[in-house]
């Protein structure tokens, strides 16, 4: 079968066709794969997705600590990478935070992420939060085959949050959201694979967290374990009567350890994490599949067989692990320095680069920063820039 490509004004087409494959072209590509750039800012592979936005980081803290932070202690954007440690959140009663992102600058100068998120502490172990996430992907001048104009779009994507997240004990943690999906990208267009319009799906994360107090070298210490297994949901299509798509589901585990003394705290955080959505497999001119297993399956059964379908092996599904570390050193609760490090195999979306970022607290507000260096100038996210804004209310009796 054959790619329907869009040409779009300053080279656009190279995201937008990333970020709506799945609805444009068959997944019988025959084992070929283009070196476009997705919305996560890695390149395509043959672990494919829709709404690749999700996968992005949203936030100052963990976005400058390589993305690490399924296990590190909460704030009020914690329901990214894990929603139950909102149950250790400590006195303040209720918080908001704003995130902002100009992103893929290397590409165009409009694309960019918001995020909006707040929670509020029912109790000493029940806590509830809420967020926004909004992708924009700026002004695009469609064309069809013929050079024609079929005018000028904004499209766009964004997914809104509820979680939850209760406290067994001291030590351990559960947590979960429920997650609204909604994909417009091109909407009211009318292609070959039919009537295309806005995509949808539902998804939940759950997640949970063990944290322990220790000493080293007579110093405290707090060990910390997370896990999150994100975007487990519907299938989501883009055009009318046709072929639905996986969301990026993720499963991501780590730990952390916190040491404290004199006023200061030193974070040091690792992540591992891997898509939960069938591996492309390899096929022959006339499409027939010779090594791999067939994508097009329930959700369980990606889900599940994710772990064993990828035609190389064990050694392709280790590749297909991310890693992602990081440290934080925080003074007296006002200035925060963090630096990390975000690692994808080459042959598995190659996004790997390194990440700074800065803190500062004072009263209730708190302030965020983070840019991420690349190896390469070529890097689509090289020289990324994200914002942060938290501000932390009132405090219970009594905690």
């Amino acid at each position: 079968m054959l790619i329907q490509c869009i040409r779009v004004k300053r080279n656009f087409y190279k995201l937008l066709i990333a970020i709506i494959a799945l609805a444009l072209i068959t997944i019988k590509n025959f084992g070929q794969s283009t070196n476009t750039v997705q919305a996560d800012g890695s390149r395509v592979n043959s672990i494919l997705t829709a709404v690749p936005f999700l996968l992005i980081v949203p936030q100052g803290r963990s976005g400058s600590m390589g993305n690490s932070g399924v296990a590190i202690d909460a704030d009020g954007n914690s329901s990214v990478l894990n929603s139950s440690a909102m149950a250790f959140l400590p006195e303040a009663a209720y918080g908001v935070s704003l995130s902002y992102s100009p992103w893929l600058k290397n590409l165009v100068p409009d694309i960019s992420l918001s995020y909006l998120s707040g929670y509020y502490r029912l109790n000493d172990r029940n806590t509830l939060g809420a967020s926004l996430r909004y992708f924009s992907i700026g002004n695009v001048q469609f064309t069809d085959n013929n050079s024609q104009s079929l005018g000028i779009s904004n499209p766009s994507e964004w997914a809104a949050d509820i979680s939850y997240a209760r406290s067994f004990g001291p030590e351990f943690s559960l947590g979960g959201s429920l997650r609204y999906i909604s994909s417009n990208l091109f909407s009211g267009q009318s292609l070959a694979v039919g009537q295309i319009e806005p995509g949808r799906a539902i998804a939940v994360d759950i997640s949970g967290l063990y944290r322990k107090n220790g000493f080293v070298f007579g110093g405290p210490v707090i060990w910390s374990a997370g896990i999150n297994l994100s975007n487990i949901g519907t299938k989501i299509s883009y055009s009318t009567g046709g072929a639905p798509y996986f969301l990026p589901s993720n499963l991501r585990i780590g730990s952390a350890a916190t040491f404290l003394g004199n006023g200061s705290r030193l974070i040091f955080a690792f992540d591992l994490n891997k898509l939960m959505v069938p591996t492309q497999p390899l096929y022959d001119r006339n499409g027939n599949i010779v090594k791999g297993r067939d994508p097009e399956r329930s959700v369980p059964s990606g889900i599940f067989g994710s772990f064993s379908d990828a035609p190389g092996g064990v050694s392709e599904e280790l590749k297909e692990v991310g890693i992602s570390t990081g440290f934080e050193y925080c003074y007296m609760e006002q200035f925060s320095f963090r630096a990390g490090y975000n690692y994808q195999n080459p042959e598995k979306g190659n996004s790997s680069y390194f990440t700074l970022g800065a803190g500062f607290k004072y009263n209730i507000l708190s302030i965020d920063f983070a840019y991420l260096l690349s190896s390469t100038s070529r890097s689509p996210l090289a020289n990324t820039l994200r914002f942060g804004l938290q501000a932390n209310f009132g405090k219970k009796s009594g905690n």
